[in-house]
């Protein structure tokens, strides 16, 4: 299985960008999938979450957007009003169980398959 995450860049603060996630060789339509992230020195972070509900950490509600198309097998992540403290490696991740506590959804060690991660950087 998988998970190729793509589409990140430099960009600038107040700026949008959409990173999507390619799981070609894998149905997690009836699964949960998810957005982690880790800055430099910093442990990885949850950033949100999809499946039997979607899931946002308070860092990023209201800004970004998570979304998935099953029939291209993609996941996305829509950011919008972009900040410095944006600037980390963005990792998908997936899991074929469908996820019912918000521990689940918002914890690294739930999720069993990862992608490689892309860099998205905010300049100031």
């Amino acid at each position: 299985v998988q998970l190729q995450a793509s589409g990140g860049g430099l960009v600038q603060t107040g700026d949008s960008l959409r990173v999507p996630c390619l799981h070609s060789t894998h149905d997690f339509s009836r699964g949960t999938m998810g957005w982690f992230r880790q800055a430099p020195g910093k442990e990885r972070e949850f950033v949100a979450a999809d499946g039997r509900g979607t899931y946002y950490a308070d860092s990023v509600k209201g800004r970004f957007t998570i979304s998935r198309d099953n029939a291209k097998k993609t996941l996305y992540l829509q950011m919008n009003s972009l900040r410095p403290e944006d600037t980390a490696v963005y990792y998908c991740a997936a899991d074929d169980r469908t996820f019912r506590t918000r521990y689940q959804f918002t914890h690294a060690s739930s999720y069993y398959y990862w992608g490689q991660g892309t860099q998205v950087t905010v300049s100031s």
